[in-house]
């Protein structure tokens, strides 16, 4: 919401604006925090809790009480707030910075709300983006978005929407099609079904892909003139991933978010104690968290990319893991360029032995 101004405070980790090597510790003050002291306090307080009893439809209230044996809902959804994805915006900001250095960027924006959909011109203008209350690129329907916020808090409802999170720059080769678990595609997904409200990813247009012919699905392969990789795709239908690797092409990730679960009009809902029928619990919240969850998409999908880009390339010091790179690189245009050949003219493959 408009009313948190948090922001990170680095303790530890840096020196004269440079990592140590060692963990960056980060301080993010809740300014909020005040008006909780009671409520949350550490030790025990005198006179009766405020207990939240009432269930709310769509968070993580039900689940949780009968899982862990609560009998505070409070317990569950101050846990399952998702003001805690301000760590995962922080640190993914870490890894955006190290990735720069390869030239790998990030940009998202928001791609329909509710029925509204954007269809923004190639290239997309992202100062534009980051100018929009919506995150919008497209001025045509940025305003019809506003006005289905506005309505929607009016009649005391949510909106959800799709967001979209590309990466540029990834180098071929990130992750693996040699086991489940390391598949670059798979790490994203899981990472994007973490943040909260998230309930679908897509790489690419994945789901409109099942409704054409496979010929008009995948991305011809042609030579390229220049850049890093000596092979190009003319599309990018697969999202920048195949196989479960980077293949060289931008990565595109959708991500469908759904209403906020708080309405300020409650839904019916039962009473954790007597089991009677109530109108849910109100805890304050938003209309729409499409927007910001841009953001945290993106620091998610850093996160993801910097660890697979660390696993590849290693390295102790920025310096080394960038001679790795910068080595991987040549090595791809010096076997693989035009007039090689498979393995190279002058270049035998290892024997598989």
């Amino acid at each position: 919401m408009q009313i948190e101004k948090d922001y990170a405070r680095v303790l530890s980790g840096v020196r004269h604006g440079h990592t140590l090597g060692s963990p960056i510790g980060m301080y993010i003050e809740n300014k909020d925090w005040a008006n909780w002291q009671e409520q949350m306090s550490i030790t025990p307080i005198e006179g009766e809790v405020k207990r939240v009893t009432r269930l709310r439809p769509g968070h993580a209230d039900l689940p949780g009480v009968m899982k862990y044996g609560q009998q505070d809902v409070r317990n569950v959804l101050e846990r399952a707030s998702a003001r805690e994805t301000t760590a995962r915006v922080a640190a993914g900001a870490v890894c955006q910075r190290l990735l720069e250095e390869f030239g790998i960027a990030f940009r998202s924006h928001v791609i329909s709300l509710g029925k509204i959909k954007a269809t923004p011109r190639e290239p997309i203008d992202w100062d534009r983006v980051e100018e929009s209350p919506v995150r919008c690129a497209d001025p045509a329907v940025e305003k019809e978005m506003m006005a289905l916020i506005d309505a929607a808090r009016e009649a005391g409802d949510t909106v959800g929407g799709v967001f979209e999170v590309i990466a540029y720059g990834v180098p071929v080769g990130l992750g693996s099609h040699v086991h489940w678990d390391t598949k670059l595609d798979a790490l994203i997904a899981q990472a994007f079904m973490s943040i909260n409200a998230v309930k679908g990813v897509e790489i690419g247009p994945a789901f409109g892909n099942t409704e054409l012919p496979g010929s008009q699905v995948h991305d011809i392969i042609e030579r390229a003139s220049e850049g890093p990789v000596p092979f190009r795709h003319v599309t990018n239908r697969a999202g920048g991933i195949v196989g479960g690797m980077s293949n060289g092409e931008p990565i595109v990730v959708h991500v469908a978010v759904k209403p906020i679960s708080t309405l300020g009009r409650p839904l019916p809902s039962v009473d954790l104690d007597t089991g009677e029928r109530v109108q849910a619990h109100y805890e304050r919240s938003d209309v729409c968290q499409v927007p910001p969850a841009c953001v945290i998409g993106e620091a998610m999908l850093a996160l993801v990319l910097a660890d697979a880009f660390m696993e590849k390339f290693g390295g102790d010091h920025l310096v080394e893991t960038r001679r790795n790179y910068v080595g991987y690189v040549k090595g791809l245009r010096e076997r693989f360029g035009p007039g090689r050949g498979a393995a190279g003219a002058d270049e035998r493959p290892p024997d598989d032995t």
